[in-house]
């Protein structure tokens, strides 16, 4: 069963998870959507592996200090927490902004904590001819004709939300400007650091994502040391959501391609993980 827990990182500073499954950790970061976007996909990944999903400071009700304002302090208090446990041969798992802290993670992970990434349809980096689409200056039908292949299954008017559900969204929203807003939804400096991360990353992307292109996709994979672009059709920018099928499937597959070979070993060809 699923157990939540609140975890102190810094005297002002706790981080809820949820945690479920045994196995190879794997740490799962929601995206601007917050928690409930990634919890089908955390229950899937709890079948074969230890999954742990924080809810971002700032989302949902979770406090945020005053110091924490950008991608980067997630990315660092994240590792923080991976380091604190003893945690390693650990796969983070990030959707959207979750895609930019896992990024931002691995650029930082000095002690080679991390064994492998799996971005889905992130943002986090600038791509020449290739914007990321003004999610702020969208309204509830925007975004959903932006994010999702099939909108008219998607998109729930902002008429059909109870005041505390509108409440909470625009509290998230506040948090993601907060966080992401200046520069808008990058890192001027990341796209050309990725060149260093040399595990294994797999960029999950929806083929009709219309926030952050597939084009996007491809020149961020491109950028990893060891990166690769798997586009899957008919879905947007949460393919989790629209087609749970064919992305859990493409995460199993990298789970089990990088998984961390016993100290000492040596696999085919030199190769210190599986490929």
């Amino acid at each position: 069963m699923p157990t939540n827990k609140s975890v102190a990182l810094y005297p002002d500073l706790s981080l809820t998870l949820t945690e479920s499954g045994t196995g190879r950790p794997c740490l799962i970061l929601h995206g601007g959507g917050g928690p409930a976007t990634v919890a089908g996909l955390a229950s899937h990944l709890a079948r074969t592996a230890h999954a742990i999903t924080p809810v971002h400071p700032g989302w949902d009700g979770a406090h945020r200090p005053g110091w924490l304002t950008g991608i980067d302090d997630l990315a660092v208090a994240y590792l923080r927490y991976l380091q604190d446990r003893g945690l390693r041969d650990v796969l983070v798992v990030g959707s959207s902004i979750g895609g930019w802290i896992a990024a931002e993670m691995a650029v930082r992970d000095t002690a080679g904590i991390l064994t492998g990434l799996v971005l889905i349809d992130p943002v986090g980096v600038h791509v020449e001819g290739e914007p990321i689409r003004d999610f702020f200056a969208l309204d509830a039908r925007g975004v959903a004709e932006y994010a999702w292949h099939d909108p008219a299954r998607f998109h729930r008017a902002t008429e059909t939300l109870t005041a505390d559900q509108v409440a909470l969204q625009r509290d998230n929203m506040t948090t993601l400007r907060v966080l992401a807003g200046d520069p808008y939804m990058h890192d001027p400096e990341l796209l050309r650091r990725l060149r260093r991360v040399e595990i294994p990353a797999l960029l999950l992307w929806g083929e009709s994502d219309r926030i952050a292109s597939p084009a996007y996709g491809a020149a961020y994979a491109e950028a990893f040391g060891d990166g690769r672009l798997h586009v899957i059709p008919e879905a947007g920018h949460l393919p989790q959501l629209e087609q749970p099928g064919a992305t859990f499937a493409a995460i199993d597959d990298h789970l089990r391609d990088t998984v961390a070979a016993p100290a000492g070993a040596r696999l085919p060809g030199g190769l210190g993980r599986g490929r």
